[in-house]
Formats: structure tokens, sequence, C-alpha cells
């Protein structure tokens, strides 16, 4: 049973084109190329950073941040810094000495065409502009903000989040991991992101930690959900559709929510997961409607 292409509702297929957008605008601005030795640099971080993807770090950052009435630019400026987190994620990922992938967003990867060197310090400079963007008093006047939402991505990014679960990802080559380890390590190298996108529009709109606790259950659960519906993907999809490298984990001999649970209580999980996602959104009313599409949309994406 293959995963059925995802049909958008229209209000979200309109959102995930207007975010794409904004953030490719916001990278052509940031990453423009010098008229100098360093043009390859910029040339390889554009390569990597506009076009393609399916902005889901911003679009969940700008959605959260728009329920709370925040600033659209303020929001668009964040989403991008957390956007730039996952683009040198996965540059740096699919270097030889890590996946050693040659495909990424359908086009070729970035060491493909820029060579390994440029490419590593393509992915180092990305992650400075994150936080170089988030500190920055033109993307908010409040320092107390702007320091929350470093401080947040920082853990979110580290070994404590995405590149301690990208550390145990490596190890499981060699390793037997059980549920709990696997539902550890994506919730560290895909979820902690995913949390983090959510958490910055709730930082953005000054709602307190106490406040936070239903939107911080939808985006845990649906960091799950993400990964879960990966793992089917990987295993079903289309690589021409995916515009990536699938069947990745089967030949490395990984341990996936799929060779843990088998595919139909793993469809069954990812279901269940972004139900509770949606429920978690019950204080808010139609104004959190398009998080509640994304939620359902996860499921049903084909790439």
């Amino acid at each position: 049973m293959t995963i059925l292409p995802a049909t958008l509702p229209p209000t979200l297929a309109e959102a995930i084109a207007e975010v794409a957008i904004e953030v490719d605008r916001r990278f052509d601005t940031l990453l423009a190329v010098p008229d100098d030795p360093r043009a390859d640099l910029y040339a390889c971080m554009r390569h990597a950073a506009i076009g393609g993807g399916k902005r889901l770090r911003p679009l969940l950052t700008m959605a959260t941040a728009g329920l709370l009435g925040v600033d659209r630019d303020c929001a668009a400026l964040v989403g991008t810094a957390i956007e730039a987190i996952h683009v040198y994620s996965l540059i740096h990922d699919d270097l030889p000495a890590m996946d050693d992938d040659d495909l990424r967003r359908g086009k070729p990867t970035a060491h493909k065409v820029y060579g390994e060197a440029t490419a590593i310090l393509a992915g180092d400079c990305l992650h400075a502009l994150a936080f170089e963007v988030l500190a920055d008093p033109a993307t908010h006047p409040d320092p107390f903000v702007r320091a929350e939402l470093v401080l947040d991505l920082a853990r979110a990014s580290g070994p404590s989040g995405m590149a301690g679960g990208q550390m145990m990802d490596l190890a499981a080559e060699d390793a037997r991991f059980d549920l709990a380890t696997v539902t550890r390590l994506q919730q560290m190298k895909t979820g902690a992101l995913i949390c983090a996108a959510v958490e910055a529009g709730a930082i953005l709109g000054r709602l307190p930690p106490e406040g936070r606790t239903g939107l911080r259950g939808y985006a845990h659960d649906l960091g799950l959900a993400f990964q879960i519906a990966d793992d089917l993907l990987d295993a079903e999809g289309d690589e021409a559709v995916a515009g990536k490298r699938l069947r990745k984990d089967e030949g490395a001999g990984k341990e996936t929510f799929l060779t843990l649970m088998g595919v139909d209580r793993a469809r069954a999980q990812c279901t269940m997961l972004v139900d509770q996602a949606v429920r978690h959104l019950h204080g808010f009313g139609a104004e959190a409607d398009l998080l509640r599409a994304v939620a359902t949309y996860v499921v049903e994406r084909d790439r």
C-alpha cells in the first residue's frame, strides 16, 4: 500500500506557497553573492537554501506567531533563521562522511556541485547566519525576546537536540535500537527543530511558558508523526517525487519505526499522533486552523 499524494486544503496550499516565496526572498537578500573569493561559498549556500523543500519549520513559526497576532515580517525572519539551521543540517547530513547522498530537493547535493570543503563551510555559515538573524535588533526590538529565541534554537540544534540525534543515528548503523531508543533519537534529530519552530512563534507572541502547554504538546506529537511518515515515505515513496534518495535506512540496516512496529501499526500510530496533536489545540479557535491543517498534511504528503 502506497501513500497517496497530498491533497491540500486551498488555505494550506496558499500558505505553503507564500511561506516558500517569503523564505526564498529573505535568503536571496541575506546571501547576496559578493564579488570576491567568497563567491563560491555564497553560491553554495544559495544552492542549498533557495528553492525546493517543504518549508515546514518556517511555516510552523509563522502560523504559531500569526495566531498570536505577531507581525508577519518579524515571524518570517525568525522562520528563515530556523530554516537556515535545517538547511545547514541537510548539507552536512549529505556529506560522504555522513549519509553520502547525491540528491536533495530534486537537485544535486551541495558537495556534489561545489566540493566537500565548500559545502562544509556553507553549512557552518548557515548555522552562524541563523543566530545572527535572531540576535539582530532588526528582527525584534526586545532584547529579552531575541535572547530567548537564541537560547531555544541553540538547545534544539545542539547535542541535546538535532545534532545529538544525528549522532545517535550514526551509531544506529552498528547497534540494535529498541523502540524507546529510536523514539528518543527521532525526537532529537527531527522533533527538536519542529518544536523550536512552534516555540519561536510562542516566544514572539510573548506567551508565558505556562500558556504554551498545548502548543508544546502539538509540536511534540507532530514531530514524531512527521518522522513516522518520513519512514513510510522512505519505504514506499517515489524518488522522483520525493526529490531525494529513498530506502536508505533499509540499506544501512538501521532500526526504524517501520522495522520495529510494522507498516500497518506505524501508519496507525502516525494517524493517532496527528489526531492527538490537533486535540492539543483545543484552547484555540479558528485562528489555529492552519496549524491543524499542517498536522493533517504531515501524514498525507508525498515528499
